[in-house]
């Protein structure tokens, strides 16, 4: 059997003329302790074949509730109270347990968010394959159903699918995890497939090789697609239609292209301008939506977005608006649209920054310096494996943090950033090299002199959940730094901690509450607050908005510029998102597989990259436009980053590089400081000029 042929392109699933699923008023129910929740309340769309519906809002607005409801899969106390859900001519709210069971996995596949979650890690990836065939699939042997994993292995463009079979969950990356789960939702090639957050936590250029998967095997098969995101820029590369939603609504719904050339509601505006994006002015605040989503339990008529809308007036706050067609197929909900003569999102007036909230850039002095630091780690191997096998973490990087500036670095999972930051404040020790702080190396004071500088240096984790102490109220957990370096009395430390509770935007009743009781972007503030209470001088941000919606994000970006300046700070922002450091970062660092491979001021680092890992990253960022990211998805890095344990001998980018010769195979680049402000580790760099006509003739396209 071979997927790309079971399915006719002539017939009418491949052409699209078939609705696959039909949803209708859809309303859903979720009893809890404070209430009665309703995550999806009148919801309606419908999906074509070979057609891929985006489905996009904030946390909380119901979009993954609503792909949950099309299988039945609602948490406990949950139950679809009203509305249709036809699939393919059947009704599936009365359908049965049995046929619903028969249904999930064979005509409708699912992709959840985390893979390592959703991927048993007792059993082998072949197992978990053959499983799902063999559950649809009762009187096929076992033989077919191991030629039938690895066949849809190697559809999904997993790297050496027979080996991969015996492999489990966590001996894959994050990208080859994914590609797993997505080859488990097509084992037994479904009709319709839904996709919720596919790419959430992936980087850049994985990202853009998974939703390029999805994209081909739509194509093929005839599929459709529910793609479930909070991000614009993968909605507007890979979706036919959108529908927006917010407060267990669809809000809006067009085809892309319409929806992003003119949106209507003023949620979705509101969305589009909180979007950090390339061609964002760094002297411009981020708008951000202000507040959070609604509860969504006992609400009264109303628009539910009037209590964070800035246009919403006394009948946004009695009445529920109804839907209204303005052109073929785009719908809104909205009393107060926005107008098509209004000034697009990126034309309206931004809060203008002061000369003294724009970052400096630095003074010039080094701060922090690392010199040919080198990490690596013993892997705990069997006996057999002699010699011990190690991890190359970090290998020879040396580079200045310069006193006032914000300093990004970039790269995908496994090039060794986060184990840059941990060793900057002094988390991990360097294996070789040095990291000194205003000139002394940290590794050689004394333990009593390090306590009292390492206040200096201070990191905010990526997660801010798992880094919180859950048992603490926040007042303790912003107080505890003070109490470690013994640092003023009980009183003197409340007032520290009300103090900052303000600095960060909280309210000063939550001192008393416990982290898990606040939301994602609250939990950061109180990360930040902690972060700042031995006023340090450099702050190491891992990842600071990777899991937050984007109007969260912009509070966040927002609220760590204007602390730059209050708090005189110097910033190591860590990220793969790249729109986020060009608007952040006076000045960038790449990394490929432990190595610093570029390095320069943020404009010239993204207008002309003189690596090809560099321009490989910058091609792959998904961008907020519908005409203009198809030209780029080609562009993008392919392949997956190389082992750490045995990277390819001379350039470690060479496997991947598309102008990589014999001296790349024979000789390592060296990174020369003395080059420049931009220098970069490649025989065959890229010019200026190159850059410049390659960003050229995508515009042109």
């Amino acid at each position: 059997m071979t997927i790309m042929t079971t399915i006719d392109e002539t017939s009418e699933y491949a052409r699209g003329d078939t609705t696959v699923l039909s949803v209708r008023d859809l309303e859903v129910e979720i009893d809890t302790p404070n209430g009665t929740v309703r995550p999806v309340d009148g919801v309606t769309f419908s999906v074509r074949a070979g057609e891929t519906l985006g489905i996009v809002g904030e946390s909380g607005s119901g979009k993954t509730m609503t792909a949950m409801s099309v299988l039945q899969l609602l948490p406990p106390g949950g139950a679809i109270v009203g509305g249709s859900i036809e699939f393919d001519g059947r009704e599936l709210t009365t359908m049965g347990a049995s046929e619903l069971r028969r249904l999930r996995g064979n005509d409708i596949g699912m992709v959840f968010q985390d893979p390592m979650t959703s991927l048993n890690p007792t059993r082998t990836i072949g197992s978990q394959l053959r499983e799902a065939y063999l559950i649809h699939h009762r009187g096929a042997s076992a033989k077919v159903a191991n030629a039938r994993a690895e066949e849809v292995l190697s559809l999904v463009r997993m790297p050496r699918p027979k080996e991969r079979l015996r492999d489990f969950p966590h001996q894959l990356s994050g990208g080859m995890r994914q590609r797993a789960m997505i080859a488990i939702a097509l084992v037994c090639e479904p009709r319709l497939l839904i996709a919720d957050e596919p790419t959430t936590a992936l980087d850049v250029s994985i990202q853009a090789q998974i939703l390029e998967l999805l994209d081909d095997l739509k194509t093929r098969l005839g599929m459709g697609v529910i793609l479930v995101t909070h991000d614009l820029g993968v909605i507007a590369g890979h979706a036919d239609r959108v529908a927006v939603m917010y407060g267990g609504r669809v809000v809006e719904e067009a085809p892309t292209r319409a929806l992003f050339a003119d949106p209507r509601h003023r949620y979705t505006q509101a969305l589009f301008e909180s979007m950090p994006t390339m061609d964002l002015d760094a002297r411009r605040a981020l708008a951000s939506i202000p507040g959070l989503p609604p509860q969504l339990i006992d609400l009264t008529p109303m628009c539910r977005f009037a209590a964070r809308c800035r246009f919403a007036t006394d009948e946004c706050r009695t009445e529920d608006p109804a839907a209204v067609e303005v052109a073929p197929g785009h719908t809104h909900s909205c009393f107060h649209p926005r107008d098509a003569g209004e000034l697009a999102p990126d034309d309206r007036d931004f809060v203008v920054l002061s000369d003294e909230a724009i970052s400096r850039g630095g003074t010039g002095n080094a701060l922090v310096s690392l010199r040919a630091i080198e990490k690596q780690f013993r892997i705990k191997s069997p006996a057999a494996f002699k010699p011990r096998r190690i991890l190359h973490a970090v290998s020879g990087v040396t580079l200045d943090v310069n006193e006032g500036e914000t300093l990004g670095i970039v790269g995908e999972s496994g090039s060794g950033k986060t184990t840059v930051g941990r060793m900057l404040v002094g988390l991990e020790t360097p294996t070789s090299g040095a990291v000194t702080l205003n000139g002394d190396d940290i590794s050689s004071l004394s333990q009593a002199e390090w306590r009292k500088r390492r206040g200096d240096l201070q990191i905010m984790f990526q997660d801010s959940s798992a880094a919180l102490d859950p048992r603490m109220t926040v007042a303790d957990l912003i107080a505890e730094p003070l109490a470690a370096q013994h640092i003023g009395n009980a009183r003197e430390r409340r007032e520290k901690v009300l103090e900052l509770l303000d600095a960060v935007g909280l309210p000063r009743s939550a001192a008393e509450r416990r982290a898990h009781e606040f939301s994602g972007g609250q939990r950061q503030r109180i990360a930040m607050a902690r972060a700042l209470v031995l006023r340090p001088k450099v702050i190491v941000a891992d990842e600071p908005v990777s899991a937050l919606d984007v109007s969260i994000q912009a509070q966040i970006l927002n609220l760590m510029r204007s602390l730059q300046v209050s708090y005189s700070l110097t910033y190591v922002v860590i990220s793969h998102d790249l729109s986020l450091l060009k608007y952040m970062a006076d000045r960038i660092g790449v990394m490929y597989l432990g190595k610093l491979v570029e390095i320069g001021p943020s404009a010239e680092v993204y207008s002309a990259p003189r690596h090809p890992y560099t321009a490989g990253l910058i091609a792959s960022i998904p961008t907020p436009d519908p005409t203009r990211d198809k030209t780029k998805t080609s562009t993008g890095l392919s392949g997956e980053i190389a082992s750490a344990i045995d990277p390819p001998s001379g350039c470690r980018f060479r496997t991947r590089c598309p102008l990589a010769t014999e001296l790349c195979a024979r000789e390592e680049p060296v990174l020369d400081l003395r080059d420049g402000p931009h220098a970069v580790a490649c025989h065959s760099p890229l010019s200026a000029e190159s850059a410049v006509a390659r960003e050229s003739a995508a515009l042109a396209e």
